[in-house]
């Protein structure tokens, strides 16, 4: 009878799993929305993270420049395709001076993943030096106006980001905080192998980044935002409650062809994963 009984019991869990399946974990999605590119996923406070991509393509020279008649490349962007399963899309951005980059981004389960190849089709050498993702982090940080820059302080959610100094996780405001620029606030951080004269027009700090993360914790402490470009033009807290890794082009002569790639990190809050997964995926800095 307890044979039975058991063997009853194991049939009709077995049903109930050939029913009902266990529901695999999608990870993250991706769409876009006009100038948007929107990550989603259900562990994400406000179930998405939202990025200007790209929010620009800037020339050389722009530390002291004026933003909009000097530094700005104007774009337009494409979008080519999804994938039915809204993990792979294709973008192709063209550049006025006749450069096309184009775009090939794939979600993982706590991760995405940026392959860049920019080509100059043109006869005459491309200006553009770097790039801007600009990653809104107000609903992420829980900053209490969340995306609306109209109300509240637009760097409520900065002590909740960082960056790497000598190896380690330093929080913002970093020491020695600059607070002059052309444009204010904001924070630049400038790798040692780039021209300072080249980088955004907002208070540029004296510390030079080890590596090239940029972060922040959730609002509730459970999750980790972080990115990272190769080559990576410069970091930066700006002044839309979000967060840069620009990529660098360094220009491009005719018909040259270059590759760029990226990384968005959307794990457990968890510092020492994350630096290996970095290691690993940018051996290079």
């Amino acid at each position: 009878m307890k044979l039975l009984l058991a063997l009853l019991t194991l049939l009709g869990v077995s049903l109930f799993f050939a029913q009902n399946p266990p529901q695999k974990n999608p990870g993250l999605t991706l769409r876009r929305d006009g100038h948007w590119l929107v990550i989603e996923g259900k562990h994400l406070p406000d179930g998405e993270l939202r990025i200007n991509y790209l929010e620009a393509y800037c020339r050389a020279n722009s530390t002291d420049a004026d933003w909009v008649k000097d530094t700005v490349i104007n774009h337009k962007c494409e979008p080519i395709s999804l994938s039915d399963d809204g993990k792979t899309m294709k973008l192709r951005d063209t550049l006025t001076d006749g450069v096309i980059v184009d775009h090939t981004i794939t979600a993982g389960t706590d991760e995405v993943t940026f392959e860049l190849t920019a080509h100059n089709p043109t006869s005459k050498r491309s200006e553009a030096h770097w790039a801007q993702p600009c990653v809104r982090l107000g609903e992420f940080t829980g900053s209490e106006h969340g995306t609306n820059l109209s109300k509240g302080d637009i760097e409520d959610y900065v002590p909740k980001c960082f960056i790497f100094v000598d190896d380690e996780l330093t929080r913002m405001p970093t020491p020695q905080w600059a607070t002059e620029a052309r444009y204010i606030p904001g924070q630049v951080w400038c790798p040692k192998d780039v021209p300072r004269t080249d980088v955004n027009p907002r208070p540029l700090s004296e510390l030079v980044p080890s590596n090239g993360l940029i972060g922040c914790v959730s609002g509730d402490k459970k999750l980790l935002f972080a990115t990272a470009w190769e080559p990576y033009q410069e970091l930066f807290q700006g002044v839309a409650r979000c967060l840069h890794s620009d990529f660098r082009l360094g220009g491009l002569k005719p018909n040259e062809t270059k590759k760029i790639k990226g990384k968005i990190y959307l794990m457990k809050n968890d510092t020492a994963a994350l630096q290996k997964r970095y290691s690993q995926d940018f051996p290079e800095h």
